[in-house]
């Protein structure tokens, strides 16, 4: 399993595993098979409101978190599955520390 670090020099690097990133570069509109790549300054808020828009269709659809009464043996916590929002909320951060600094995304 490959590893991808999204990095920039208005905040800390954040690394996620290749599938999960290769997800949020065809969000943004990122060829997923490229190695290394990059977000320049001027295409920052077009990647972040592309992920916004991302999160918020994998909200809606996300079925609401049920009741410990209605289903004891479904996994929760650490066990629970997690979703492509709170996958997509630190490089979202990451964006929007970038833009603030003028400074693009690289990944690699």
């Amino acid at each position: 399993m490959s590893i991808v670090t999204f990095k920039s020099r208005a905040a800390g690097d954040v690394i996620m595993f290749g599938k999960v990133a290769r997800v949020l570069l065809e969000v943004i509109g990122k060829d997923p098979d490229d190695a290394r790549g990059i977000v320049t300054v001027a295409q920052l808020p077009g990647a972040i409101a592309a992920l916004r828009d991302a999160v918020a269709a994998d909200k809606a659809r996300t079925p609401a978190p049920m009741d410990e009464a209605d289903d004891e043996e479904a996994p929760r916590g650490m066990d629970g599955p997690v979703a492509l929002w709170q996958r997509a909320a630190p490089l979202i951060e990451l964006m929007q520390y970038s833009l603030a600094e003028e400074q693009p995304v690289i990944w690699e």
